[in-house]
């Protein structure tokens, strides 16, 4: 559906985007994530033919974006970031208006409009005018509106900017249900939403892909893979050293704690899970361990590793 190959922006000397080059396949559901200035809402702003790229070439539903402006723009509905709204009109009024903007008419258009209002939970608001709603509901509008035409493609550039986490969940589980007809790229700060609805992550940073995987393979690749927390009593000196020789343990740290139960974090080799071991440790030396657990890593986690700058 997306095809980028060698996408380059650049303002004067400032390369906001570099060299990009990805895929986005028929039927998926993408997180673009990047830290704020990585190059995010440029591209996507390309992609929907908004800016002109300095170099390289996109594709959208096998139309090149810049030389098929039209035909590639018919294939996407777009929500940028700050949805620009018509304060004075109705909702269903101005879902009609942007449905002949896309070139719907009569009934096309009519039907269009009812099945984008039921989509996106609209229907008791479509009387209401547009400055009266509230942030969610505007937002809903907005997606409203990149959905009208029933282009195969969603391009959302921060779809829960502003939201309360209430209407947050509401709009996750919408795009999950879009997420069965459509195939959708959605730019989010909120990574916790994205390992929910996304089958594949794109991160970038400073204008470059620094990871393209799904979230699971993300996570389990990661170099700071799930750790060991452990609560146990007895001499601390004697049960780190224990513990660190054993397999695949790298490294055991001592966290300091106000009881006589000692805390230790046993950081592990990537991909494995030394808690058996460390338990027939512990009833080897009579230890009495009273937690014993794996930390999950999260995709937040791949995001700070693979973006902090320290």
């Amino acid at each position: 559906m997306i095809e980028v190959q060698n996408l380059t922006k650049r303002y004067g000397r400032f390369t906001a985007v570099n060299n990009l080059s990805f895929e986005v396949g028929n039927g998926q559901v993408v997180g673009f994530l990047g830290p704020n200035g990585a190059g995010k809402t440029t591209t996507l702003r390309m992609l929907t033919g908004f800016l002109p790229p300095s170099s390289g070439k996109a594709k959208i539903n096998g139309f090149d974006v810049f030389k098929e402006s039209i035909q590639a723009r018919r294939s996407i509905g777009y929500m940028p970031e700050n949805v620009p709204l018509y304060d004075d009109v109705r909702v269903k009024e101005y879902l009609s208006f942007r449905a002949h903007l896309k070139g719907l008419r009569g009934r096309d258009a009519r039907n269009h409009v009812g099945e984008a209002l039921e989509m996106c939970g609209l229907q008791h608001m479509r009387r209401r005018m547009i400055k009266t709603l509230s942030k969610g509901y505007r937002q809903r509008v907005g997606l409203a509106d990149a959905l009208v035409n029933q282009p195969p493609l969603l391009i959302l550039d921060e779809p829960t900017n502003g939201l309360d986490p209430n209407q947050i969940r509401s709009i996750r589980k919408l795009i999950k249900r879009l997420g069965e007809k459509h195939t959708i790229l959605v730019s989010t700060h909120i990574l916790s939403e994205v390992e929910m609805v996304a089958d594949h992550v794109v991160i970038v940073d400073a204008g470059q892909i620094k990871a393209s995987d799904t979230p699971e393979n993300l996570i389990r690749n990661m170099r700071a893979a799930g750790h060991i927390e452990l609560e146990v009593r007895g001499d601390a000196a004697i049960i780190q050293a224990a513990i660190e020789r054993v397999d695949n343990v790298k490294k055991v740290i001592a966290n300091p704690t106000a009881t006589d139960w000692l805390n230790f974090t046993i950081l592990c080799d990537s991909g494995t899970d030394s808690r058996e071991k460390v338990a027939r440790l512990a009833n080897q030396y009579g230890w009495p361990v009273r937690s014993l657990h794996r930390h999950k890593s999260t995709l937040e986690e791949v995001f700070v590793e693979l973006t902090r700058q320290d």
